[in-house]
C-alpha cells in the first residue's frame, strides 16, 4: 500500500513538471500552436522538385503577377536549343566572287548622232549563301545557283575558321553542288530521312541571311512533294513556313532532333505583296543520292528516253483530236532510244513498266532513277491506236533539254 502511494506521488510530480515544461516551450515558440497547411497529396514525378506551399498561401512576388490557385502541376517548356547546338556547327557561310563584264551606256549626244563606239567595263560581283558539312573529309553540300559562275569560293565555319573551297561537282537538274574544304577536324551534320516527314512536323532553318552570320528560324513542314515550280528539272520540294531569306540558300533544314531533312533553296516571290512564309527545300533523300554519285563519278548518272513530255487537259486534247488528256510527247530527239522505238510527237504516254503515269514530272523522275541500259516498257496511244514499245534507256546527256 505504501509502495502504491509513493508511485502515485511520483506520477503526479512528473505530470506537473511536464505541463510546466510545455507551457515554457509554447511561451518561447508560439508558432507551434499554428495549424499546419494542407499537404499536397499528388505523388511527385521522378526528377520533379516538391511543391513548397499552396498557391493560395502565396502573395504575388511582382506587380502584375497573378497567383495560381489551381492544384500544383508540372510545366514543360519546349526548347529546340539542343537540336540547334547539335546541327549548327556543321552549317557554313559561303562567300563567292565573280567578274562581270558590262557594256557602258553611250553619252546623250553620242546616242543622238550615233557616233559612239561601245565600251565595256568589268566589276566584281559578290554574293553569299550557306552550305552543310556532310562528312569528316570536308564535303559540303550547297545550292548550285549559289556557286554558279564563281571564280572564288570562300567557306567560313561557325567557329570562325575559313578556307577556299574547291568544286567537286555540280548538278543543275536538282540545283545541288558539292564542295570540298581542308580545315582539319570538322563538325558533321547528321542526315535524317525526308520520306517520313508529315505536314505539321517541326522544321528549323539554319543559314546566313543577309550576311548576318548564323541565324535560326522555326516553323513547320507545310507540305511535301511540291513540284512544277520551274526551279529545277527534278522537283520534289519540302514546303515550309520557316523563314528563308537571301543568304539562306544552301543552308540546312533540320528536324527537332537536329537531323538534316532538307537543303533550303527558294521562296515564292514576295514582291508586290506576294505570299510570305512559303519556302522550299530539297529533301535529304534526294541530296544523299546526288552527293553519292558526284563523289563517285564527278556527276550524276540518270536514265534518259530522249523525249519531252507535257501535260494536257481533256479540252485541249479534244481540240487536237485526242480521245482524252494526259501526258503527251511535245518534242523528241531523232537520235534517242524513244524515237528509235517508234515514239513520235503527239503520242500520249499512259504507263511506264505497267505503272500509270499521272504527270510529266513523274515520268521524268521515274526514268531518271533508272540505270542506263535498263529495259523499259512504254505504253500509250498513237492517235486512237494503243501502242506498247520496249527499249533500253541511256545516260542522260549533260545539259540536255529533252527527257
Amino acid at each position: 500500500m505504501k509502495t502504491a502511494h509513493t508511485l502515485v506521488k511520483v506520477l503526479i510530480r512528473a505530470i506537473i513538471l511536464g505541463l510546466a515544461a510545455g507551457f515554457v516551450i509554447v511561451w518561447w515558440k508560439p508558432s507551434l500552436l499554428e495549424r499546419p497547411s494542407s499537404a499536397v497529396t499528388r505523388p511527385e514525378t521522378p526528377g520533379e522538385a516538391p511543391a513548397t506551399a499552396p498557391a493560395a498561401d502565396r502573395m504575388p512576388s511582382a506587380i502584375g503577377e497573378s497567383v495560381d490557385t489551381a492544384p500544383a502541376r508540372r510545366i514543360v517548356i519546349a526548347s529546340f536549343a539542343d537540336a540547334v547546338a547539335r546541327a549548327a556547327p556543321a552549317v557554313v557561310n559561303i562567300y563567292t566572287a565573280r567578274v562581270v563584264t558590262e557594256r557602258t551606256a553611250a553619252p546623250p549626244l553620242a546616242q543622238l548622232f550615233g557616233d559612239f563606239w561601245p565600251t565595256y567595263r568589268q566589276r566584281v560581283e559578290r554574293s553569299l549563301g550557306s552550305g552543310v558539312i556532310v562528312d569528316a573529309n570536308g564535303t559540303i553540300v550547297t545550292n548550285q545557283h549559289v556557286i554558279a559562275g564563281a571564280e572564288s569560293i570562300r567557306v567560313q565555319l561557325a567557329d570562325g575558321r575559313a578556307a577556299e573551297a574547291k568544286i567537286v561537282g555540280e548538278d543543275p537538274d536538282t540545283d545541288l553542288a558539292v564542295l570540298r574544304v581542308s580545315l582539319g577536324k570538322l563538325p558533321v551534320m547528321i542526315l535524317g530521312r525526308s520520306d517520313t516527314l508529315r505536314p505539321g512536323d517541326i522544321a528549323l532553318a539554319i543559314g546566313d541571311p543577309y550576311g548576318l552570320s548564323q541565324t535560326v528560324t522555326q516553323g513547320i513542314v507545310s507540305a511535301t512533294g511540291r513540284g512544277q515550280l520551274g526551279l529545277a528539272t527534278f522537283e520534289n520540294f519540302i514546303q515550309t513556313d520557316a523563314a528563308i531569306n537571301p543568304g539562306n540558300s544552301g543552308g540546312a533544314l533540320i528536324n527537332a532532333r537536329g537531323e538534316l531533312i532538307g537543303i533550303n533553296t527558294a521562296v515564292l516571290n514576295r514582291a508586290y505583296g506576294g505570299p510570305e512564309g512559303i519556302g522550299f527545300a530539297i529533301p535529304v533523300n534526294l541530296v544523299r543520292g546526288v552527293v553519292k554519285q558526284i563523289l563517285k563519278y564527278g556527276h550524276v548518272i540518270r536514265g534518259w528516253l530522249g523525249l519531252s513530255p507535257q501535260e494536257i487537259g481533256n479540252a485541249q486534247a479534244a481540240e487536237l483530236g485526242m480521245p482524252h488528256g494526259g501526258i503527251t510527247v511535245v518534242n523528241i530527239l531523232v537520235k534517242s532510244p524513244a524515237y528509235a522505238a517508234g515514239v513520235r510527237p503527239g503520242d500520249l504516254i499512259t504507263a511506264l513498266d505497267g505503272q500509270p503515269i499521272t504527270s510529266a514530272q513523274e515520268l521524268v523522275s521515274r526514268v531518271a532513277e533508272l540505270t542506263p541500259g535498263t529495259l523499259v516498257t512504254l505504253s500509250g496511244l498513237h492517235g486512237k491506236r494503243p501502242f506498247t514499245v520496249r527499249f533500253k534507256v541511256i545516260e542522260r546527256p549533260d545539259g540536255g533539254t529533252a527527257r
